[in-house]
């Protein structure tokens, strides 16, 4: 497997100049209207952490070609999910144009890769925009993988965020040309082993969301790694079920219900300190300007909703946090969105930034979490640009986008 523009180069003649190299980036970030009516880019975090590899790759003068998605169009063109204002950000970014071509692999594609100079950044329109991109059928998706490859010499994967699927753009494309893993994608990796191979200790995991259902194989996994296993966010009120508490009319997951029990047992058996909320934030609705009441968890009133841990339990979660050595989090501990219901995240990303040793923000809404909440990146050890990909090689998960580079 080639990590770098410089492993890259050897596998297409020594020089990257002058070469067409195509590469994943995940740039799947949110949009918002801006003035005069033009959409913008709400959070660059994931472009920003794009820059360095395609930097690194135009200063190397490769012709840069960018592959991409946005949302979750039905494999058509939908402009609400155009990257056009991405390449705009991009271009502001690298302090240089970025050329968007407006199809993925059709005459605009072309035409845009073939009057790149050296040095220069175009990007393609939304890779999923084509029905190949994400087909299940390996020949349809190897179609497009082929049209995609004939527009570059080589390839670079830097779609941390992307790597567990097995897309076109991710996985197809990589046995079609000459390829290397990127700067971000080795970095994620590299993060993702400290924290599952030999961590250091104390090891904490914080667990958050609104489902258990979509943790519970990370559940299984780090119970028998971490040293305590903290939970809050909507996922928790299962756990509380569980452990016989009335929810009121907050999340619950009945059919987890079993499942959480029998965690809450391991975890007592093997010493792993799983730490529940004992109090939380309810309120009659769920919006914005809803009257928060903090009650114990014993205490729930059968017509409220959970919508964060209370203040005793984030002062309880940050003690549990601050000594650690390493720390994996991921899910908010409540609904970031709205003030009244932000103090748990909030408490639980200031301890973050307080250990001594590792601190993973593990994407998705944490990151988004950490950031509207004014917290700059610099503070952690690292915020992953992948939360689905970070959970599933927490699992144990094979991902199929770094497989298919260690194949050759």
């Amino acid at each position: 497997m080639a990590v770098g523009i410089d492993a890259l180069a050897g596998k297409v003649g020594g020089s990257l100049r002058g070469k067409r190299v195509l590469v994943r980036s995940d740039l799947n970030v949110p949009l918002e209207d801006g003035e005069e009516g033009q959409v913008r880019v709400a959070d660059d975090g994931r472009i920003r952490a794009s820059v360095p590899t395609i930097k690194a790759l135009a200063d190397a003068g490769a012709r840069v070609v960018v592959a991409a998605h946005l949302g979750r169009p039905k494999g058509a063109p939908d402009p609400a999910y155009s990257l056009r204002p991405v390449a705009e950000r991009l271009g502001e970014l690298l302090g240089n144009p970025v050329y968007f071509a407006d199809d993925t692999v059709g005459q605009s594609a072309h035409d845009t890769v073939s009057e790149l100079r050296d040095g220069q950044v175009a990007l393609l329109e939304n890779v999923r925009f084509n029905p190949g991109e994400t087909s299940k059928d390996d020949a349809e998706r190897g179609a497009f993988a082929v049209d995609l490859a004939s527009l570059a010499d080589a390839f670079v994967s830097d779609g941390f965020g992307v790597v567990h699927r097995k897309q076109a753009s991710v996985y197809d494309v990589a046995q079609r040309l000459p390829h290397a893993m990127g700067g971000l994608v080795a970095a994620e990796i590299d993060v993702l082993r400290r924290l599952t191979e030999d961590p250091e200790r104390p090891y904490v995991v914080v667990l958050g969301g609104s489902k258990v259902s979509d943790k519970l194989a990370v559940i299984d996994n780090l119970l028998g790694k971490a040293d305590a296993l903290l939970v809050g966010g909507g996922m928790v009120f299962t756990f509380l079920a569980a452990q016989g508490h009335g929810v009121g009319r907050s999340l619950l997951e009945q059919d987890q219900v079993d499942t959480c029990r029998e965690y809450l047992r391991r975890a007592a058996d093997t010493g792993v300190e799983l730490v529940l909320p004992t109090d939380v934030v309810v309120a009659p609705e769920f919006a914005a300007d809803a009257t928060p009441t903090v009650v114990a968890v014993d205490a729930i009133p059968d017509d409220q909703i959970g919508l964060d841990i209370g203040p005793e339990s984030s002062a309880a979660f940050a003690a549990a946090i601050r000594p650690a050595r390493t720390v994996f989090w991921n899910g908010p501990m409540g609904v970031f969105e709205f003030d009244a219901f932000a103090s748990g995240t909030r408490a639980v990303a200031q301890a973050l930034t307080e250990i001594d040793g590792l601190s993973v923000v593990g994407g998705g809404d944490s990151a988004a979490a950490v950031r509207r909440l004014g917290f700059a990146d610099s503070a952690f050890g690292h915020i992953s640009t992948g939360g689905g990909a970070s959970l599933e090689y927490l699992e144990g998960k094979a991902l199929p986008g770094i497989d298919v580079l260690e194949e050759s």
